[in-house]
This record gives C-alpha cells, structure tokens and sequence, in this order.
C-alpha cells in the first residue's frame, strides 16, 4: 500500500503512527496487539497528532534497533517485514506487522498473565484470561460452543423443543443432536455442548446469564428517555423473531403503488433487521459476561449489538468484502439447517444491499468496547450530485499522479478558492484522497480512490 495513501488515513485497528522510537513500551504493546487481532502497519516519523512528517535521522539504525525490540520484548518470536521507506526527502521506517499463528503473543517482562495484547479501534487493550482463552482457540480451530459441559447429561437440552424447530425441515432424532454436535462424547459418556445448551435448554441462562436480547425505543437520538421496552428471554431461534416484531412495532409503515401492484414499505428496512439480529445470536461471544445483545432504537438509527468482537484475523473492510469467519461453529450450523443462514458469509452484504435497496446510507460496523455494533440509518439519502466540473475534476485527477489546487483550477479555468470548495466536497464523498505530509502542507496532492 502506498504511503502517500496510508497517511491519508486515520489510526486504526491496523494502523498507528509514531514519531520515533522513544516510546518502545508502547510500540511493542501496539506490534503484540496487531500480532494477536487482524495485523497491522506501524509507520515511524510521523507525528500522530497531525500526519506531519517528521522523519528519521538514521534509518539504519532505527532498522536495527526495531528488530532487536521486537526480538527481545514478544514471545513467541514474530517475523515483521521492516522497510525503509523514503518520501518528499524524509526517511521513514514501515514496519508490517502478519496477524500470527501462534497467539496469544505477549510482552515477555509482563508474562502470559498480563502481557498479552489486542487491538480495538486505534487503542491497544490488555487482554484478560477469558480474552487470552479466545486467543487460543482462534489458532486451533476449536469453537467455544463445541465445548463438552461435563456436569451435564443430555437431558439438559430439551429434545421436544429442538425437534418443534426442525418440524417441516426434518424429523429430528437423538442421533441428529450428535451429528449437529449439540451433544458429544466426552471421557466416555454422552454431554451436552455449550452450543446445545444455549439453543435448546431451559437453563440455558443458568449457564450463559446473558444470553437473552434487551430492546429499547428512545426518545430522539440519545438513550436519555426510554419510551417502551421489552427483555426477550426465549429460545434464541423464537428470540430472533421477537426482536423483529418489536423492531417492526416502532417502525413507520407505508403502502405504495408500484406497477400496478401494492407494496409495503418499512422506515427501517426489517430485511436488514432480521439479518443484523441473526448475526448477533452467530456471532456472540458467550465466553464473555457483563451483558446481553442490545437493540436500541433512535429516531435515526437503529443499533444491534453483541458481546464480542470480530473473530481475531478480520477487520471492518474484511468483512465488507465478504470475509467471513464462523465463531460459533454448532450455533451458525443449526441455523442453517433451519433456513436462517442461507449461505456462509454473505449475512453482512444482505444487511448492505437491505440499506441500499431502501435508499438509505450504508450500514456502520464498529467494534465498541468488547462488543460489535450494526447501526442502521433510518433517514433517506439522495445519492450525491456531481455537476459536470466536478466530473471534470475527477476524470483529470484520474488520469494524472495526483495534482494540487492550484492546477486543477488552471485545467478546468476555476479560481484556487471555487476549485478548493469543490475538492473538500469530493474527499468528503470518499472520491478523493489527499496524499501529503500535513494538513497544512502547500504541496499536497488530490488523487483518486481506486
């Protein structure tokens, strides 16, 4: 990736800039916690405050000295790519941090217990044990719902109401509860799963105290004044219909007459809803405690959030792009045998296309905490108008390596003030990029997003 891009950006889960190497405790904490989560690019020289270049004296030695920090402060050994990287006459050190295959790594004067590192947002967090056993499993391709409850027996899940689920999809028998490894075979005897528990046993808060969804309808667009209210505590497969038909009671509802036919029309598109909602139950964390999956509903959003963070390995533009990575191997399972998940992966990209579909902004994903959030905006947006100079601008940055604002305004025959108005809107609109070394820098260039 190009630097000119990456200072473009803003810290992140995978990025962080320094102005030196004077703060070595923090550098290794941030490499130990890009190791741990999804990677990650630590660029030297420039001051985080700003973006401004500052530079390093001596590289080479700066090179060095990185390798042997890295060396000597994380276990296990991690193996970064360090670059010397030079621009508009400044030298800096690009060290590329791989998400490693032998986590948790950690900072060797701290020991496993507490020096053990990840990444939320641009801030490094010190993981705890429940953390640290997530770490493991993520490497061993183990699943915490897999996991044999061994003070159980199979009793435990409730065989009559997992089989009123599977009616019209399948005759349930015992059998089936081992094949979807709802129950296993542990130290000789048959147990129920965590995963098992949690989808089809009455006791399941017994076990998981926060496995039940908390909704809420708000006054305006904060949660200062609670209008209406409702904890879910059923099944999770009834919990995901529940949670919709409360989504559904606060949403404005509109017929329309399109081709002849009568359609309904929702404020908040309950496609994406159900989607968002399906995930949460996929992709919670049950390992952790503290609270329950939240629905909060404003008057421009809608807010889904669950306990635990994206699986280690993935960032926001990943899961965008499709990827995706199963936390929960026998809850996402059963849900796609029931017909919830129709295809592995694709959950965030009908949540996308729900929004766009509707005319509404794209959906936020965020890491909060130690949870993910979905937000939903409910206003309807008109899509950007382009007049025809801005098009201009952006067909001859295109075809250029960049150029400033004062040459774009000599190309289109626009004063510096017009042609600098017109830019701020199109880096706004994320059509444009600025490559250089500060906010203030004269020489600065616009491109174009790829």
């Amino acid at each position: 990736m190009k630097i000119e891009y990456l200072l473009s950006l803003s810290e992140g889960k995978t990025l962080e800039f320094k102005e030196n190497s004077t703060s070595s405790h923090h550098i290794v904490k941030t490499i130990i916690a890009f190791s741990n989560t999804a990677g990650g690019t630590l660029i030297l020289g420039v001051r985080d405050e700003d973006k401004t270049l500052i530079g390093i004296d001596n590289p080479i030695i700066e090179v060095e000295k990185m390798a042997n920090l890295i060396n000597d402060c994380i276990s296990p050994k991690i193996a970064p790519n360090i670059d010397i990287i030079t621009y508009r006459n400044k030298h800096l050190l690009q060290v590329q941090i791989y998400p490693g295959a032998n986590k948790p790594y950690y900072f060797k004067a701290s020991g496993l217990t507490k020096g053990v590192y990840y990444r939320v947002g641009s801030t490094n967090r010190e993981a705890d044990q429940t953390m640290i056993e997530e770490l493991k499993r993520s490497v061993t391709n183990k699943y915490f719902d897999e996991t044999p409850l061994l003070d159980l027996n199979p009793e435990a899940i409730d065989f009559r109401v997992a089989s009123g689920f599977f009616e019209g999809k399948k005759v349930l028998s015992k059998k089936d509860l081992q094949t979807l490894e709802l129950v296993v075979t542990s130290q000789g005897r048959k147990v129920p799963t965590v995963g098992g528990i949690i989808l089809f046993s009455p006791q399941r808060e017994e076990f998981f105290p926060d496995c039940w969804i908390q909704a809420g309808r708000f006054v305006g667009t904060t949660k200062s004044e609670l209008m209406d209210s409702i904890e879910i505590r059923d099944y999770p497969i009834n919990s995901i219909e529940k949670a919709t038909d409360f989504v559904k009671k606060h949403s404005f509802f509109a017929y329309k007459i399109e081709e002849l036919k009568r359609t309904e029309h929702w404020s908040i598109p309950l496609k994406a809803v159900r989607e968002a909602i399906i995930n949460a139950f996929a992709h919670t964390d049950y390992s952790q405690r503290g609270a329950p999956i939240r629905i909060s509903i404003f008057d421009d959003r809608l807010e889904i959030e669950n306990p635990g963070l994206l699986p280690f390995g993935l960032t926001i533009d990943d899961i965008i792009e499709g990827v995706s990575k199963i936390r929960n191997k026998v809850i996402v399972r059963v849900l796609h045998e029931l017909g919830y998940i129709e295809k592995w992966g694709m959950g965030i990209a009908r949540i996308m296309d729900s929004c766009r579909d509707a005319g509404l902004p794209l959906p936020e994903f965020k890491e909060v905490g130690n949870r993910f959030r979905v937000t939903i905006y409910t206003k309807v947006i008109e899509p950007p108008k382009l007049d025809k100079i801005d098009q201009e601008i952006i067909q001859i940055i295109k075809a250029s390596e960049g150029l400033s604002t004062s040459e774009v305004g000599t190309m289109i025959g626009l004063s510096t003030r017009a042609v600098r108005e017109r830019l701020k809107k199109l880096v706004a609109l994320n059509l444009l990029y600025v490559a250089g070394t500060g906010l203030y820098d004269p020489n600065k260039k616009f491109k174009a997003k790829d």
